[in-house]
């Protein structure tokens, strides 16, 4: 085993692994935020965050074919389509509250459930019928952007490029401002009772419906913004590529503590670096034996053992207190 190998691409893995747990983390909290409010798993969450993706792809490729993508700074680009991709997705997700989550509210849980799972289904053929009257395709590839893909070289085994630290930077941002919102405002405040207690909250004046609606248009957007980073750090989109990464980031979500804003950060790091981990080291630790295509196992054996030996994750679950 080549031990100096090992060693030599370990600050890459690391830093690779920190770029895919901040994805997962913006993805995860668009499940935290509507457990914590209605203990619902929204398995649609993966496919708004598709949505908030082919949203940026879309107005990239339109600004390339009008000319206008080389006339604007690219960051400028880049602000621009994060907040249409927050937009739109937000707004979806309200939709998809209205429409198929509240009227089965006080149901048992699994058929909203299963509603979620037949919205994400829906989302998916959806956007695949559109894109295919629209374009002829529905596998669109991101315009990339030269000031993106520039290359910051710390050592002689160590680079990353300028969009993995676009990536950081923007979940962070929007992490603790998330963190922000629910702990410090008025509106968090809203939020964080319609969580302990729909009725007592009603009762002293919140708007229930209203705060869901919010809750759901805070989370669908936070999924927006991720599928926008996703293509510009992944390049291609698709309609099923919210499946995968959904699933990771809702085991991030369960990893961290579902309903624990600071877990679905903290979740989100540590699944991103055991995954970077093995896409790297597996194949050097087993010979060959195995290699980064069973990279996505450890994803779902971790989302195992946390159900099994600790449901409640590392930070712990945030649910309604019932007295």
């Amino acid at each position: 085993m080549d031990w100096e190998l090992l060693l030599a691409i370990f600050p890459q893995v690391v830093m690779d692994g920190l770029v895919l747990g901040f994805m997962y983390a913006l993805i995860a909290l668009g499940y935290t935020m509507v457990y914590g409010v209605l203990e619902l798993i929204n398995f649609a969450h993966s496919e708004i965050f598709m949505v908030g993706g082919f949203v940026g792809v879309e107005i990239l490729l339109t600004m390339q074919a009008t000319g206008w993508l080389d006339t604007f700074n690219p960051f400028v680009i880049l602000i621009f389509i994060i907040l249409m991709g927050m937009a739109v997705s937000g707004v979806l997700a309200v939709v998809v509250e209205r429409v198929a989550y509240r009227p089965l509210r006080g149901a048992p849980r699994l058929i909203p459930l299963i509603s979620a799972i037949g919205v994400s289904f829906f989302l998916q053929d959806l956007v695949r019928l559109g894109e295919s009257l629209w374009r002829n395709a529905f596998y669109l590839t991101y315009p990339s952007f030269a000031a993106f893909n520039t290359r910051i070289e710390i050592a002689e085994t160590i680079d990353f490029s300028v969009k993995s630290v676009i990536v950081v930077v923007a979940s962070l941002a929007m992490l603790f401002a998330l963190q922000f919102l629910v702990t410090r405002t008025k509106l968090g405040k809203a939020i964080r009772a319609v969580a302990e207690d729909q009725p007592t909250a009603s009762l002293m004046g919140v708007n229930v419906n209203r705060i869901i609606s919010l809750t759901f248009l805070i989370g669908g957007a936070m999924g927006g913004a991720a599928g926008v980073l996703f293509g510009v750090q992944y390049n291609t989109i698709n309609p099923f590529t919210g499946f995968i990464p959904g699933i990771k980031a809702f085991t991030a979500a369960v990893l961290g503590g579902i309903g624990n804003i600071p877990g679905a950060m903290v979740g989100g790091l540590v699944l991103g670096l055991l995954e970077a981990f093995a896409a790297s080291y597996l194949s050097l630790l087993t010979g060959g034996a195995f290699g980064a295509e069973y990279k996505d196992i450890f994803a779902f054996s971790i989302l195992i053992v946390i159900l099994i030996f600790r449901p409640r994750g590392l930070l712990g679950e945030v649910v309604r207190e019932r007295t």
